[in-house]
C-alpha cells in the first residue's frame, strides 16, 4: 500500500516517474500493458531496434495511437504521452527521463545500455538478467559510484527470491537454501532449437502459430537460465552455489523443507546458504503434483525449540525435524509485476535486489564435441548450455562466461560436457562488456 500510495500523491502533485524503456519484446509487452492502469508513472519513449514493432507490440497491449504518437521525446515529455525512437542514447540522454528500463534480452548490448545510463546520472531496472549474470557485480559498483541505482527487475525470478531472502533475514531467520522451480529431466541439458517443442509437448506448428522463439524457450529448458538466474540471486544475497552446479532434486512445495536442507540431515544441500532450482518432474518424467514450476521459495530455519514450537503451534509445514519451514511463492509474472521495481527505485531509492558480492558465475559448457573453427551461438542453440558454478572455480580455470559465448570461433577441441574456458575461443576484446568483465574479474575477490 505504501507504494501505490506513494504514486498517486506523484499522479496528484503532476510529477511522475519519468521512464524510459529500451526493448518492446515480450517482457516489455507486459509491463506496457500495465502501465495505462498505475498512478504517478510516465512513459517518456521506447527505444527499439524496430520502432514499427514497438508499435505494434503497444497496440497490442490495448494503447491508443494517441497515446504513442509523440513526433518527439521533448513533444512526448511536455505532452505526456510517449515517443517511439531507433536511437536509445537520445532516449537516455533525454532530461525528461529518470528511470531506463534495460529490456533487450541482449547482454553484451545491456551492458552498453547501463553503462550508458549511469554516467548520464540515471537510475536503471534490468531485465536483462544474462548481463547481471556476466557483470553484475561491477555494473552495481559503477551505479553506486554514480549515484544512481541499479535493480534487477521484479516479476523476474532472482528479484522475487531476494525478496523472500530479504524478508526471512529482516524477520531474524537463517536463510537455509533459496531459488526458483523448473521443469527438468537430465537429458534436457542436451536439448537444441530443433528438439525443444516435444519437450514441452509442442508440434513447430503450434510454436509458430503462437510466436514462439525456439531458442529462448530452449534457454529456459537446457538449464541455461535457471543457471543465470541462480547466479544473480547468489550474487544479491550472498548466497552460494553448489559445488558441482545445480542438481534440480524434485519436490513438491510441501516436500521442499525435506529436500532444501543439508545432506547430513537427508537433503540435497552441501551446505547451509545455498541456492538451487528444484524441478516439477521425478526423474522417470512423472509430473508432481502440486509444483514449484513456475515460483520461487526460501527455506529457512527455526533454530530453538521455542521457535520449532511456534511453527508446529501455526501449522507451518516442515522437514520431519520441525527445524526446516519455507516460504513460496507458486507463480511469478513477468513484466507485470516490473512496476514494483519501477517504484521502489523511483521512490525510495532502493533496489529490488543488486549484487553484492561476486559469488557465483554461468559458463559455457559444450552440448556436443566442438571442433576448431567453429561458431558458439550462445544461449539456448546447438552449441553450449550454461552451467552454474561457484565464481571461484570458475575464475580459477578461466571460464568462459555464457554471456559471451555467442558468435566467438572455437579455436581448440572440446569434449562434449566439458566447460570453456577463454582459451577455447577467439575472444572479441573490442566489447565494452568483455572488457568490463574482465574488470571485474580483477576487482572483485573470490573465495
Amino acid at each position: 500500500m505504501n507504494l501505490y500510495a506513494k504514486l498517486r500523491e506523484r499522479q496528484a502533485q503532476n510529477q511522475p516517474l519519468r521512464i524510459g524503456l529500451i526493448g518492446a519484446g515480450k517482457f516489455a509487452s507486459m509491463y506496457l500493458a500495465q502501465i495505462p492502469k498505475t498512478p504517478g508513472i510516465h512513459l517518456v519513449g521506447v527505444a527499439d531496434l524496430s520502432p514499427a514493432n514497438a508499435q505494434r507490440n503497444l497496440a497490442r497491449v490495448g494503447w491508443s495511437a494517441e497515446q504513442f504518437g509523440a513526433e518527439s521525446l521533448d513533444a512526448a515529455h511536455k505532452a505526456g504521452n510517449t515517443h517511439i525512437t531507433d536511437d536509445w542514447q537520445a532516449l537516455i540522454d533525454h532530461p525528461g527521463v529518470d528511470i531506463v528500463i534495460e529490456a533487450t534480452g541482449s547482454p553484451i548490448a545491456a551492458v552498453d545500455h547501463c553503462l550508458y545510463a549511469f554516467s548520464k546520472g540515471k537510475h536503471v531496472v534490468n531485465v536483462t538478467v544474462e548481463a547481471d549474470a556476466l557483470c553484475g557485480p561491477i555494473l552495481a559498483q559503477r551505479a553506486s559510484q554514480a549515484g544512481v541505482v541499479y535493480s534487477l527487475a521484479y516479476g523476474d525470478q532472482p528479484a522475487l527470491v531476494c525478496d523472500l531472502v530479504d524478508w526471512a533475514r529482516a524477520a531474524g531467520f537463517e536463510v537455509v537454501s533459496a531459488g526458483r522451480g523448473h521443469k527438468w529431466l537430465p537429458h534436457f541439458a542436451q536439448s537444441t532449437p530443433e528438439t525443444v517443442w516435444q519437450h514441452y509437448g509442442l508440434t513447430p506448428e503450434q510454436a509458430e502459430l503462437g510466436g514462439l522463439n525456439p531458442k529462448m524457450f530452449n534457454s529456459f529448458l537446457d538449464g541455461s537460465k535457471p543457471a543465470i538466474e541462480s547466479t544473480a540471486i547468489c550474487n544479491a544475497t550472498g548466497l552460494i552455489a553448489p559445488p558441482e552446479g545445480l542438481t534440480y532434486p524434485p519436490a513438491s512445495v510441501d516436500d521442499i523443507p525435506f529436500v532444501c536442507r543439508p545432506i547430513e540431515e537427508g537433503g540435497v544441500l552441501h551446505r547451509k546458504g545455498q541456492v538451487e532450482v528444484v524441478s516439477s518432474l521425478e526423474r522417470d518424467g512423472r509430473v508432481i503434483p502440486y509444483d514449484i514450476r513456475f515460483g520461487v521459495f526460501v527455506v529457512f530455519e527455526g533454530d530453538t525449540d521455542y521457535i520449532r514450537h511456534c511453527f508446529k503451534e501455526y501449522m507451518v509445514r516442515t522437514d520431519p525435524s520441525g527445524r526446516y519451514a519455507c516460504l513460496y511463492k507458486r507463480w511469478h509474472l513477468i513484466g507485470l509485476e516490473v512496476g514494483i521495481s519501477v517504484a521502489s527505485v523511483g521512490l525510495r531509492g532502493e533496489s529490488t535486489g543488486s549484487p553484492t558480492c561476486l559469488n557465483a558465475d554461468v559458463v559455457a559448457t559444450a552440448k556436443r564435441d566442438l571442433k576448431p573453427g567453429e561458431m558458439l551461438d550462445g544461449e539456448g542453440g546447438y552449441t553450449v548450455v550454461g552451467k552454474l558454478f561457484q565464481a571461484e572455480k570458475s575464475l580459477t580455470f578461466g571460464g568462459l562466461p555464457l554471456g559471451l559465448a555467442h558468435n566467438l570461433k572455437v579455436v581448440r577441441p572440446v569434449k562434449a560436457g566439458q566447460s570453456l574456458s577463454w582459451a577455447d575461443v577467439a575472444v572479441d576484446d573490442s566489447l565494452q562488456a568483455y572488457k568490463l568483465r574482465r574488470e571485474m574479474e580483477q576487482t572483485f575477490q573470490v573465495g
